[in-house]
């Protein structure tokens, strides 16, 4: 019984700490309530106005677009352009590696237990890199003639599968020049709209005629702005540039090793043949 006792004295102890921090239960002793009660009121020289406690802040990014000329508002189209670019690209990125570490997977379960690279090739699903690779190793046995012929047929297979996969590879980097440039010019892009509206609050202070620390402080903070969101686009393009390039060099070493085992396999069959 004392165990559960003193549960529940622990449990009512926290809920009554609850309500008191949420305001619910008047922690203030009776005595203190009393004293309160019989005090005299303020004067009304010492009520400070409820107005005064909460200050609208006129500055924000809807003050910046509204605010902003045509120089400024076209930075921040550029920006949320890189911005969505940016994402796009990541997750497509990351999708379409997902799918190739899946092909990767269906060739090793797939196509080296046929009979045949023919059969190999026709076991995989269509439009799989893999499967291009394999049926450019059979093009390459296949047209090894005419002025070809000339060319060793080890050369000549080795060619063939090595364009093959650097097609593939440079179908992987498909979208990475475009987050390494986000990430190298979109700070210099939110640099430039901060100049930009410095140059025009401190042009319009100068017009006012009054330079005190509300006047200059606002707008000053407002152009700032547009660093912090040249900086926002700049971070994930570059994380994601340097991620997806690194998962980029596992999946190409699955395309290189399939290769390579194609290729031996290739030689193989010459071999017999002859």
């Amino acid at each position: 019984m004392l165990p559960k006792l003193r549960s529940l004295l622990l449990i009512a102890i926290a809920a009554c700490a609850l309500l008191v921090s949420l305001g619910l239960i008047d922690a203030t002793p009776a005595y203190a309530q009393t004293n309160a009660a019989s005090a005299p009121p303020p004067m009304a020289s010492q009520v400070a106005p409820a107005s005064s406690a909460k200050t609208d802040n006129p500055y924000g990014l809807s003050a910046l677009w509204e605010g902003s000329d045509f120089v400024a508002k076209s930075v921040l189209v550029i920006m949320f352009v890189m911005s969505m670019g940016s994402w796009y690209i990541i997750i497509t990125k990351i999708i379409e590696q997902a799918k190739m570490n899946k092909q990767a997977r269906e060739a090793t379960d797939n196509f080296w237990k046929t009979g045949s690279i023919e059969q190999g090739a026709q076991a995989l699903t269509e439009g799989s890199p893999y499967r291009f690779i394999a049926n450019a190793g059979l093009e390459a046995t296949k047209k090894h003639d005419g002025l070809l012929g000339q060319v060793d047929f080890n050369t000549w297979v080795t060619m063939s599968i090595q364009r093959a996969m650097e097609r593939v590879q440079s179908r992987m980097q498909d979208g990475l020049a475009f987050l390494a440039t986000v990430g190298s010019t979109a700070p210099f892009v939110g640099l430039f709209g901060t100049v930009w509206g410095i140059y025009h609050a401190l042009t319009a202070i100068g017009v006012a005629g009054q330079a005190s620390i509300d006047k200059v402080a606002g707008p000053v903070g407002e152009a700032l702005i547009m660093t912090a969101i040249g900086l926002a686009v700049a971070v994930p393009a570059v994380l994601g540039y340097n991620w997806l390039v690194r998962r980029n060099k596992g999946v190409m070493d699955e395309v290189r090793s399939f290769g390579n085992d194609l290729h031996a396999v290739l030689l193989a069959q010459a071999a017999k043949k002859s």
